[in-house]
């Protein structure tokens, strides 16, 4: 789950910018909050993405538990430019990780969450990944 600021920039972050499907919303007015549930695909098939926006709140800190999302694509130097094609913020473009060689690429959302794309060596997505 992320606490995100505008869930409609979110929602369109997601799926516009790394291809995901908003599956369901629901909507708590006695508790003030939104959630949306996006994802490659619905549970249990694949992991789902639970962004809460809680109503007047639009901003939060980031705090030092949380790292990054990742998911895997097939080509992390297309997922690149398809992401700044749409519009989206690539922090470290496509290359292999220090000492290493696995390519990585680093996106952040418009809350300032970051999510790694690892490129899978046998070229699948493990089922994930930027479409």
């Amino acid at each position: 789950m992320l606490r995100v600021g505008n869930l409609q920039r979110s929602i369109d972050f997601y799926t516009h910018v790394l291809g995901m499907k908003l599956l369901r919303t629901s909507e708590n007015p006695e508790y003030k909050y939104s959630l949306a549930f996006l994802g490659y695909a619905a549970n249990p098939e694949q992991a789902e993405i639970e962004l809460t926006y809680n109503w007047g709140v639009e901003q939060y800190e980031m705090g030092t538990a949380f790292g990054h999302i990742a998911l895997g694509v097939t080509d992390a130097y297309a997922a690149c430019e398809k992401i700044k094609a749409a519009g989206g913020n690539v922090t470290r473009e496509a290359g292999p990780v220090k000492g290493g060689s696995t390519v990585i690429a680093f996106v952040t959302d418009p809350d300032g969450y970051k999510i790694e794309l690892i490129q899978r060596p046998d070229g699948s997505t493990g089922g994930t990944g930027v479409r």
